[in-house]
């Protein structure tokens, strides 16, 4: 039997070291993953050139299981609905 390994991440946050509004939705992310017993990863776009394409000048970007969710705030209570849905 191979070992259980545990649940990726169902939030992840793209941004950049020095981000203002990166520091914010990581604050918002982690209240409410905390309160709903979620993790979150966070990943720094400018160690990969595709990422800074993709993200560049729209940092912080969330996604929520593989998607999209916001992008330069996190609204908490849109966050909270987005993990909550069935």
């Amino acid at each position: 039997m191979s070992p259980v390994s545990p649940a990726a991440p169902r939030v992840r946050i793209y941004s950049r070291p020095g981000c203002h509004l990166c520091e914010q939705a990581r604050e918002v992310v982690a209240q409410v993953c905390a309160e709903l017993g979620e993790q979150f990863e966070e990943v720094w776009i400018d160690d990969d050139p595709a990422l800074v394409e993709a993200y560049g000048d729209e940092v912080p970007v969330t996604t929520v299981d593989g998607r999209r969710h916001d992008f330069w705030r996190v609204d908490p209570t849109r966050l909270r609905a987005a993990l909550t849905r069935g």
